[in-house]
């Protein structure tokens, strides 16, 4: 690994990360082939629609899991906006749509990656909920669990359409970003770029982790 690389996540958070990104995904997969008839071919590469859905049910208890340590650890910094500096980013879409000479500074999370948390601990915790009393009907009114398959229908459109958007902005859209939930180090180009008041903030608080020093740099002499 390059001397200089700068550490933004440790391994608990990408193992929430990923737990979560790739339960999500099997979710996806497995309640699509339950979901739709055309789709059911799903159910037979896992022996039948009975173990489908039993992959699909445990999977979500999984996710559950995994959604709660992800709200926990990231409510602060990702769960609340900023104002009004959130705000200002909001109006030139963070430069992604358009050319923008200079995007307004943010924190470690931009308005765009919050929107992309609330969504997904929302729309989780809706699907939980939901899928929980559609699997444990118990003695709920018909009615109420019949809306539990529209809100979960729901649940999983918004999550979907999210899930790509982030994927393509992990990616292709804003290259350099992967590292920080595979290894959990970036270059400080990138970090300068995409977060520069996060890493002011933590320069000046001594807080930041660099590959190849065996304290926290300062901020003195950058």
């Amino acid at each position: 690994m390059r001397k200089g690389l700068i550490q933004v996540t440790d391994a608990f958070e990408r193992i929430v990360h990923w737990s979560l990104a790739l339960s999500c995904l099997l979710l996806c997969i497995t309640g699509l082939g339950m979901m739709f008839h055309s789709l059911n071919f799903i159910g037979s590469i896992m022996g039948g629609l009975k173990s489908l859905k039993y992959v699909h049910n445990f999977t979500g208890v999984f996710f559950g899991v995994a959604l709660y340590f992800t709200i926990r650890m990231w409510w602060r910094e990702a769960g609340i906006f900023s104002m009004p500096e959130d705000l200002e980013w909001m109006k030139v879409a963070g430069g992604y749509l358009w050319h923008v000479d200079k995007v307004p500074e943010v924190g470690k999370y931009n308005p765009g990656q919050k929107a992309f948390f609330l969504a997904v601990a929302g729309c989780g915790l809706m699907m939980v909920l939901t899928g929980l009393i559609m699997w444990f009907p118990l003695s709920f009114p018909a009615g109420l669990v019949r809306w539990m398959f529209v809100l979960h229908a729901l649940g999983f459109l918004t999550i979907f359409a999210f899930f790509f958007v982030h994927l393509y902005l992990g990616t292709i859209g804003s290259p350099g970003s992967l590292p920080a939930m595979l290894s959990g180090w970036v270059t400080r180009a990138w970090l300068k770029k995409q977060h520069p008041k996060w890493l002011k903030e933590m320069e000046h608080e001594g807080k930041l982790v660099v590959y190849g020093e065996e304290k926290a740099s300062t901020g003195h002499g950058h």
